[in-house]
């Protein structure tokens, strides 16, 4: 068995079709976010369809529900070419729990674990108690010792994350802006090993809107 965890795909389905082709797994987990953002929505639920992706819910999949009804981009897209999308993206869960770990969007409370985490935590969290102090620490800084390994993603800024406690990965964070022109991570589990497949381009600027193609 070769599980493949992967991190935000924002609707870079170029890059996450190469990357399941070049990790060949047997499974493939989705952290959330897969949809928005990027160039090609309706490719990445495809490649959903095509490995059986599992995923949990991101933050910004929740914005794609609450959106339907919208002109939103990503929504315009998926309703006209993938309208079973909303049913399948519904149904998502905060958690993905398995015998040695957790996989989440965001992150999970940093002493009481899945128990101690909301919604809002699940899907927005960064830092412990809170973002707004820039000092506060991470989340997975804060406390958490495991014994799971958290799998997540929604924190770009950071790219990719690795915590160990007595040797064990405790928290494994796989987002690495590929959107923004980072790298699209993937996480074998059985081998502890990480695939990285470049973006093929800036396909949004941070902080702002899409970029144009030329």
């Amino acid at each position: 068995m070769r599980t493949l965890f992967v991190g935000d795909v924002h609707g870079c389905a170029q890059e996450l079709a190469e990357l399941v082709t070049r990790a060949r797994p047997d499974r493939v987990v989705l952290v959330g976010d897969l949809f928005t953002k990027g160039p090609d929505p309706v490719g990445v639920w495809r490649v959903i369809q095509h490995v059986g992706a599992e995923a949990v819910l991101g933050n910004h999949d929740a914005l794609v529900l609450s959106a339907w009804p919208s002109d939103h981009p990503a929504v315009a897209a998926l309703k006209a070419s993938a309208p079973y999308v909303r049913g399948w993206l519904a149904s998502r869960p905060l958690f993905i729990q398995e015998p040695g770990l957790i996989v989440v969007h965001a992150g999970v409370h940093p002493m009481r674990g899945v128990p101690g985490t909301t919604r809002n935590m699940a899907l927005n969290m960064r830092r412990w108690p809170d973002d707004r102090d820039p000092d506060n620490p991470f989340w997975y800084d804060a406390g958490w010792r495991g014994p799971e390994t958290v799998v997540f993603g929604h924190d770009a800024r950071r790219k990719r994350v690795r915590r160990e406690v007595d040797g064990r990965p405790v928290a494994i964070g796989l987002d690495s802006g590929c959107v923004y022109g980072g790298e699209l991570s993937g996480w074998i589990r059985e081998e502890d090993r990480l695939i990285v497949v470049p973006a093929r381009k800036v396909w949004r600027e941070p902080g702002g809107g899409r970029r144009q193609a030329t």
